[in-house]
Parts: C-alpha cells; structure tokens; sequence
C-alpha cells in the first residue's frame, strides 16, 4: 500500500477514534460519587462471617440520638463536606454552601446541578445501627457513627432514591443501578464489621449471596 494512503488509512482512524471516545464522555454520568473505597469482595466475606447474628431490636429509636451534621472542616459541616467531595466542578461560598457543579446519583444514575435536590445517604442507616448495637452506644460514639467520613458510610444521592430506601438493609433494598450494588454490600459489611454491629439472619442471607456474585 502507498504511504500516502497508509497515512490518510490512520489519519482517518484515528479521527473515528476520537470520535467513539468522545461520544463515550457525553453517554459517561458527568460526576461520580466519591466514596471512599469499600474493602475487597474477599473480604467482605472474611468480615461478614464474623459478625454476630442477632435479631433487630428498634425499641427508643430516635434520630436526635445521632447528633448531625458536626463541622468536619473549615466551615463546612458533614452534609456540605459530602456534596462538595461526591460532585463534579463543584464551587462553594464562603459558608461551604455549593453554588454550582454537578452531581451523579449512584443509586439510579440520576444527574443533577441541582444539590438541594440530593441527599446524604447514611449507608447503613440510622435506625438499622440502632436496631444492630448502637443502642448501647456513648452519643459521642453515635456521633461520630453518623458523621463518618474516613469509612464508607455517607454518599450524596438523588432523594427519590434515598427515600426510597429509607432505613432497609440490603435484605429489602438494594440500589437500582446494578452495577453499583457490589460496591454497595462490601461498603455495608465493612461498616457494621469497623463499628461491631449485627446482622440478622435474612439480611445475612443477602450479604451472602450479593458478595458471592461480585
């Protein structure tokens, strides 16, 4: 083949190319939620066989046992912490309030630049901490619980999705999006194993078989 037509041959390659990669950007979800990497499948595993199995107890639940949201850093609290780590070119205020940017529900694939119309999801919920130990816990230890950071714990998700969920363990509700159901029970166990919390049986069950497929 001429070189001049091998070069035109690759010219025209690699125009399609740049072509397939940008139309994958435009169909990719424009920001993704930044929590902080769950452990491995393996040991997820190794975790889930160690926790208690016990049966839920929800008896004197009440929200304002878990103090919310506490100054994390600057001035900004634990909610706009996460909104502003979870989005895409997100600008803040002097109050840490987001003014724009774009944020990506892992829940339902839902994109919003809208971030009053996202909530922060406590993974495993409140009331299920309650029902798994953390009613014997210090408020201190319950604050910080519902205020964790460092451990995956809290993601900022569309609101339809996180109300959908409300406090249903992985027994009863998974998120939608399949692909990010494995990230979704690794992070789960590796919660309730750091902070010595229960499980009961069904949702055990369901652990079991989610970690068995990732």
């Amino acid at each position: 083949m001429p070189k001049f037509y091998a070069r035109r041959r690759l010219s025209i390659l690699a125009a399609l190319t740049g072509l397939i990669a940008s139309a994958g950007l435009l169909n990719s979800p424009t920001a993704s939620a930044a929590l902080p990497t769950p452990v491995s499948a393996a040991t997820a595993r190794t975790y889930l066989a160690s926790l208690t199995v016990a049966t839920e107890d929800r008896t004197g639940y009440d929200r304002d046992l878990f103090p919310t949201w506490i100054t994390i850093s600057g001035t900004c609290n634990t909610r706009e912490y996460v909104i502003k780590r979870d989005g895409s070119n997100v600008v803040t205020n002097s109050a840490c309030t987001a003014t724009s940017g774009s944020w990506y529900s892992q829940y339902d694939a839902v994109t919003t630049t809208d971030p009053s119309t996202f909530d922060i999801d406590h993974l495993v919920p409140l009331a299920e901490a309650w029902d798994s130990g953390a009613s014997g816990w210090t408020t201190a230890r319950r604050q910080a619980f519902a205020n964790d950071v460092t451990r995956p714990q809290l993601i900022a998700v569309s609101a339809s999705s996180n109300r959908s969920k409300s406090d249903q363990d992985p027994a009863e509700w998974v998120p939608t999006r399949s692909a990010y159901v494995c990230t979704y029970v690794r992070a789960w166990v590796q919660v309730k194993y750091y902070y010595d919390l229960s499980v009961d049986s069904a949702e055990k069950s369901a652990l079991t078989s989610y970690l068995a497929g990732c």
